[in-house]
């Protein structure tokens, strides 16, 4: 009976956490991803206030993250506005290919005209357009609460640790003191082993591109190494965009739907196939884990939650597995112990 009431009370109490969660996600979204970056910058920032003031070491530490992030985002802008050239020079031959598109789908019985001028018209068009600047103004809202977070939080690190040493209860400390450092030891790991395979990507996007005779070869593979830093929804973009040209540039169907197939293999094999196992033999979590954690906490948090729901389930397991009775946890969900040389 005991067991059954602790089991009941878990359950009630992670659906409320999750409902929570979901419905606070402007202020747990930017503390998440806040903690996140303090992970890993903090060896930067303890590095240079070893020898420099701390307000100093902090600006440097703060203008190089941001700039960093800004350079991600250059390199995007960089090579989808090259591409966009070429897609508003090529528009005559988009609007030929859908003339035709939309005759063959007349002749078939489809009017395409009508479901046109049904649900996408001048009310839809300021809806989109209300819509894509909400998410804007909320994206610039949501950096600038988690660079506030950042900044005050690397100056709290140090006081938060002699806080948290001074606890009375000692295995509580012990566990957040070797919870904390092994969490950002992870996700340091994490974040170089999904920059080397985005990097894989993009070779492998771009080298493609330049095999095939599709314009843009380093675009393409620019492009697609900084959305692969988004699981699903940036490989998809990174898809759908050089598909969209090969549709001007090859004169077969069946091209076209090759060049789409193969981007889409390229991506499924990295980021579903080898990814998740290489991020599950270094950072001791299930490949399976990885796959759900990033679908809940997109449906949780959307974009943001797709990118920061590995690390979240890694800082979990990593706690758990610091304490015995919550190391089975860990022990279950976690990635396969490496072979010792010598067993069969």
């Amino acid at each position: 009976m005991g067991f059954g009431l602790k089991t009941t009370t878990g359950i009630i109490a992670a659906v409320l956490v999750t409902a929570a969660l979901a419905q606070a996600s402007s202020v747990f979204a930017p503390l998440a991803a806040a903690l996140f970056i303090i992970a890993i910058v903090w060896p930067i920032q303890k590095q240079l206030q070893s020898w420099m003031p701390k307000l100093a070491a902090l600006a440097i530490t703060i203008v190089a993250t941001v700039a960093v992030c800004l350079g991600f985002a250059s390199l995007a802008a960089w090579g989808f506005g090259r591409v966009g050239q070429s897609l508003l020079a090529d528009l005559a031959r988009y609007q030929a290919l859908y003339a035709a598109t939309v005759d063959w789908l007349d002749g078939h019985g489809v009017s395409v005209a009508g479901l046109w001028a049904e649900h996408f018209n001048v009310g839809w068009l300021l809806r989109a357009t209300q819509y894509v600047t909400g998410r804007v103004n909320t994206t610039l809202s949501f950096w600038v609460i988690a660079l506030v977070y950042v900044m005050l939080g690397l100056l709290e690190v140090e006081s938060i640790r002699r806080n948290i040493e001074r606890l009375d209860n000692r295995t509580a400390a012990r566990v957040l003191l070797d919870g904390s450092e092994a969490t950002a030891a992870k996700f340091r790991k994490y974040l170089l082993v999904r920059t080397q395979m985005s990097a894989v990507t993009g070779l492998l996007v771009g080298s493609f591109a330049w095999i095939t005779g599709l314009p843009f070869a380093l675009e393409w593979g620019v492009i697609a190494f900084v959305l692969n830093y988004i699981p699903f929804i940036g490989p998809f973009v990174a898809t759908l965009f050089p598909t969209l040209l090969a549709m001007t540039q090859f004169e077969t169907w069946p091209a076209v739907l090759g060049v789409f197939v193969c981007l889409n293999i390229i991506q499924f094999a990295v980021g579903s196939y080898i990814e998740p196992r290489v991020a599950g033999s270094l950072l001791s979590i299930s490949p399976v884990v990885v796959l759900f954690a990033i679908f809940f906490w997109t449906f949780l948090w959307g974009l943001f939650g797709t990118f920061i729901g590995v690390p979240i389930a890694l800082a979990t397991l990593t706690f758990c597995a610091q304490h015995p009775s919550s190391r089975w946890i860990a022990d279950l969900l976690g990635g396969p112990e490496p072979e010792k040389p010598g067993k069969l």
